[in-house]
């Protein structure tokens, strides 16, 4: 090396880390560590090996000795005990402490002499009549503690023996305490003796076997045993196992007690409960299950366990018998008759529906006769994963929510509560909280379970949860209590709106009982809310949907409802109930806004949200966004016009990219005025979907054969769509009739006057579509409930009065008639009247048999309604809907209601606004706002009549309707331009003339407003088609 000019020495840096020291002593820490665990084991080796061996020698040493005292049993008492008398019994004797000491149900000596020795006991019983005495002589109170420690272990022995010897036994299980050569029911009637309630050992022998989980041992002897073919024949007799698990149930909550608490996996509720039809097995111990203590005893037990959240239900079933299911139908199917006692607590009916929330929620989805389960409703995790009950456990839970049950539940949770409660300045006390809690918990669930037409009109019309609930959440709302509901709410989160819950339950009840009531409960005698009531509802809807669909939204906004499929309780996520309200009070919601188009009784501005704004407005035009998601499922919160906008956005954009695949008109038709249904049948009928979106121009050809002049640039077409659709819906064409305010439905009887009557009403409803699409408005007034078939919704009775208000008024008179409505002669039928034919249809299979009486009357008004409103038109409405969505989406109609629909076909029917229009105009040719000629023709056209200004309108527009938002969107805008460059006598002659494509209007400048009015009056009522172009 080269000396560097430094002298001092270098440092030498370990560039590896540590140090070699620094390594050295982690291993050795390490080592030291691995050999003090290896130490430990060895020690705790040694120590379980001299446990195994002491408890080994300990059994040894037992074994011998209880070998012995069996030989010396046998010697004194004999084999089959037959030195054995009721002395033997008594504390002084060695009989029952030798034979507790060796019985051993293993060994088939020892069972037998068990078997004599409870024969025995029944014999002598029979004989003296006095059990005390029996076993305790003439003293009880000095022996008892010998006593019942004898009684004790001969009771588990006996339990013991029957279970180990289960499958040999199987056919002896259930047998009756009668049969003499069954083992079985030999040692199960004396622990019947042993077990009676009234005697003074019964608490503390119950509570020493219930410590010692013998109802899991009971649980194998049933699952074990068969039905006795004898027992069979001797109907109406208690088994004696059925007579030691009463016994043992009865005593178990009863007063004095001073059994100790048994871990409740091992109790009664969660070993026997949850074995299938339990109580087909045992009737008796139903009825002694079903005593208002013991019911109320064991169903607050398992609440405890539920808001613990222990998972203590036996898996030892098949997986169509899951534990949950079992003890909700076995729960279910008892406590009907605690409940309708009148001393039945506000505090069993709280924790009964905890308990069959809990286990309801558990469930699968029970199936109707008209719903199936969807692929999305069986899903944990990522795996698809089908769980299917037993068709007969089914039909037990579904059978006991029958409406006793659900009214008597509702009864006793709402018995102190009055649809008036309390003070409106005051908000719900503590108990009233529990009770709307509890029942909209076990509602809730219950509607994502079970079938909802089983019960909706049972809590509709059955109880008072309607105006329960509804003057509970007034009054939370007037006082601002929804914020302190949560905590209450054991059901839900902490974090979740108090009004979620009760929002979740009154909104399907509600809506079903709309579907019910007629215009006259609803309007006059406001039933079964009044209409102020209603107004605050709406407010009280439309912010909580404001709230779920675009403050505070959930991750799936449109998914289904939430359901748990394992044994174990999982707590309702606040997301879930979050959808599901979302979507019944958007249903509701839409509901009510019907009633108010039928006769208004709030502003439609009512049912807007207040933030909806420009940004909402640009957002819910793309799809996958939040004001998206608003606009499909609750569209009424944004106002009409900003609908529209969007909507005619969207139709824009459509046009848009199919005017950039096809830049040539490709369909071209030439159509007779005099024959303009059939020619344009004949020649649009076949077209493909994407034709229609593109352009279509049209060539008239006037009575005489020649082709009207007019060159096709959108202004003809327009007065094609306007011809052609008040010809095809002509009354007298007799594809549509009216009703008796004038609005057009499909014919029912269409096809006894066209063939083709179906095709027809497929190209009307691609027809419509066109003018939708393209912007244009037809003078259509369409009746209320054909227009629901366009947005695919089903009518009912309240919509019938558009149709035949008569019938109407006749099956409300049938709704209230308190007579015997069986004396009217009225059955199930239903007699149509097309063109002078009377045909009959039955309403029900067999209907002209079926009398109508009051019990079914409301079933045959509905009937009757769906027949007239739906089924008659069934076949008309649905070629027309498929030619209609041909380019109308579904998503777009579904945006408004019947009524806004209407409004998009045919605009609004108020006047038209001349200065809206003068606003919205241009000039050309030399004139200008200020001209004088200019000044006469607004003049002019504002004294004309309504009639007159629509033909003014299509005469230049090609349409007798402006735009929906008003002239500012008429593309292109008005123009007025000058025509006949100078003002001689002969150019002042003409009349005014009008190119529709352009909307356009030639305007001569006449000299005077006579001249100018009276030319305008004859162009415009000429009816020349574009001869005058």
């Amino acid at each position: 090396m080269f000396f560097s000019g430094d002298p001092t020495t270098r440092k030498r840096v370990d560039l590896g880390g540590r140090s070699s020291k620094e390594r050295d002593r982690q291993k050795l820490l390490e080592q030291t560590r691995l050999e003090r665990n290896r130490r430990l084991w060895l020690r705790q080796q040694n120590s379980a090996a001299l446990k195994i061996q002491k408890y080994f020698r300990g059994r040894k040493v037992v074994e011998v000795e209880r070998a012995k005292v069996r030989e010396q049993f046998y010697k004194t008492y004999g084999k089959h005990c037959h030195h054995v008398d009721r002395h033997c019994f008594g504390p002084d004797s060695e009989f029952l402490r030798q034979l507790i000491f060796f019985v051993n149900a293993w060994n088939m000596n020892d069972f037998s002499v068990l078997v004599e020795t409870c024969r025995l006991i029944q014999h002598f019983v029979r004989e003296s009549g006095d059990v005390v005495e029996l076993f305790a002589g003439t003293d009880y109170l000095s022996n008892h503690s010998l006593v019942v420690y004898r009684l004790k272990r001969l009771s588990f022995a006996c339990i013991q023996a029957i279970h180990h010897n289960r499958n040999k036994l199987k056919d002896q299980l259930l047998m009756t305490g009668e049969e003499p050569s069954a083992s079985t029911a030999i040692l199960l009637q004396a622990l019947v003796l042993i077990l009676d309630p009234k005697l003074p050992w019964a608490c503390k022998t119950v509570g020493y076997l219930l410590q010692r989980n013998v109802f899991s041992l009971f649980r194998e002897v049933i699952l074990t045993a068969k039905e006795n073919i004898n027992a069979k024949g001797s109907f109406g007799k208690v088994s004696a196992l059925e007579h030691v698990l009463a016994c043992m149930v009865s005593h178990v909550g009863q007063s004095p007690c001073i059994c100790t608490n048994v871990d409740p996996q091992w109790s009664f509720s969660f070993q026997i409960l949850t074995i299938p039809f339990l109580w087909k097995k045992f009737p008796y111990l139903k009825e002694v299950f079903a005593s208002r203590s013991l019911t109320q005893y064991y169903t607050n037990q398992m609440a405890l366990c539920v808001q613990n959240h222990a998972n203590v239900l036996p898996t030892d079933m098949l997986n169509e018998f899951p534990g949950y299911a079992c003890i909700l139908g076995n729960i279910l199917e008892t406590t009907g008759a605690a409940l309708s006692q009148p001393d039945c607590s506000f505090e069993m009916a709280l924790d009964l529906a905890a308990v069959t929330t809990y286990l309801l929620e558990a469930l699968p989805p029970i199936k109707s006769s008209s719903r199936e389960i969807g692929e999305d409703d069986m899903i944990i995790g990522d795996e698809s994963v089908e769980i299917v009950l037993d068709d007969n456990l089914q039909q037990q839970i579904t059978n006991a929510i029958d409406s006793r049950f659900l009214v008597q539940l509702t009864n006793v949770l709402f018995g102190g509560i009055s649809t008036a409660h309390g003070s409106h300045n005051e908000g719900p006390d503590d108990k009233e909280v529990a009770a709307v809690a509890a029942a909209c918990a076990f509602l809730h669930v219950t509607f994502n379970t079970l079938p909802l037409e089983r019960i909706m009109t049972v809590l509709a019309y059955r109880t008072e949860l309607v105006p329960v609930l509804w003057n509970f959440m007034k009054r939370c709302h007037e006082n601002q209590k929804w914020s302190s509901l949560p905590e209450r709410f054991s059901y839900l989160l902490g974090d979740a709106p108090g009004w979620l819950l009760p929002l979740s339950v009154f909104c399907p009840v509600y809506k079903h009982m709309l579907m019910i009531v007629d215009n006259e409960e609803f309007y006059e005698q406001e039933k079964p809310l009044s209409l102020k009531d209603v107004r605050c509802l709406i407010v009280i809807l439309r912010q909580a949907l404001w709230q779920i669909l675009w403050v505070n939204p959930s991750a799936h906004p449109s998914s289904g409802k939430f359901i748990s499929y394992t044994s174990g309780h999982k707590k309702h996520p606040v997301e879930a109930i979050q959808s599901r309200v979302g979507t019944v009070a958007s249903e509701l919601l839409s509901q009510l806004q019907d009633w108010n188009n039928r006769r208004q009784f709030t502003p439609p501005s009512d049912f807007h949200a207040d933030g909806v704004n420009d940004y909402f407005i640009s957002q819910a035009v793309t799809e996958g966004t939040k004001a998206h998601d608003i606009l499909k499922q609750a569209p009424f919160l944004i106002p009409f016009t900003s609908r529209v906008k969007i909507f005619t956005s969207q139709l824009a954009s459509v046009r848009q990219r199919q005017e950039a695949h096809g830049v040539f008109t490709r369909n071209r038709f030439r159509i007779r005025r005099d024959h303009i249904l059939e020619d344009a049948y004949n020649q649009m009928s076949a077209l493909s979907e994407e034709d229609l979106r593109g352009l279509i121009r049209v060539t008239f050809v006037n009575e005489f054969g020649v082709e009207e002049p007019g060159i096709d640039g959108g202004g003809i077409f327009k007065d094609f769509m306007e011809n052609i659709t008040r010809a095809a819906f002509d009354v007298q064409y007799g594809l549509f009739k009216e009703t008796a305010d004038h609005l057009l439905y499909p014919n029912p009887g269409s096809g006894m006057i066209h063939e083709q009557h179906l095709q027809f009403f497929h190209f009307l409803g691609s027809l419509l579509a066109k003018a939708m699409f393209e912007g244009i408005l037809v003078d259509i007034p369409f009746a209320t409930f054909f227009l629901s078939k366009l947005k695919q919704k089903y009518n009912y009775l309240n919509d019938l009065p558009s149709l035949d208000p008569e019938l109407y008024r006749h099956l409300i008179f049938l709704k209230h008639y308190k007579e015997d409505i069986s004396e009217l002669e009225l059955y199930f039928v239903i007699v149509n009247n097309e063109y002078g034919e009377q045909t009959e249809e039955e309403l029900l299979p067999g209907g002209k048999n079926i009398r109508v009486t009051n019990e079914n009357v409301i079933t045959f008004i509905h009937l009757v309604s769906n027949h007239r409103l739906n089924f008659q038109i069934r076949q008309q409405s649905t070629h027309f809907l498929r030619g209609f969505q041909q380019l109308m989406r579904k998503e777009w109609i579904d945006m408004f209601n019947e009524h806004e629909l209407q409004l998009l076909i045919s605009g609004s029917l108020d006047s038209l606004d001349v200065d809206d229009l003068r606003q919205n105009t241009n000039y050309a040719g030399g004139y200008h706002g200020e001209h004088y000629v200019i000044d006469m023709f607004w003049e002019v056209l504002k004294s004309f009549s309504l009639e007159n200004q629509k033909k003014f309108l299509k005469f230049v527009t090609g349409c007798s309707r402006g735009p929906l938002l008003g002239f500012k969107y008429l593309e292109p805008l008005f123009c007025i331009q000058r025509a006949a460059g100078s003002a001689s006598e002969e150019a002042l002659d003409r009349l005014p003339t009008s190119a529709t494509c352009m909307n356009l209007l030639k305007l001569p400048p006449y000299g005077s407003k006579e001249q100018l009015e009276t030319k305008l009056l004859y162009a415009i009522n000429a009816d020349a088609g574009f001869d005058l172009s």
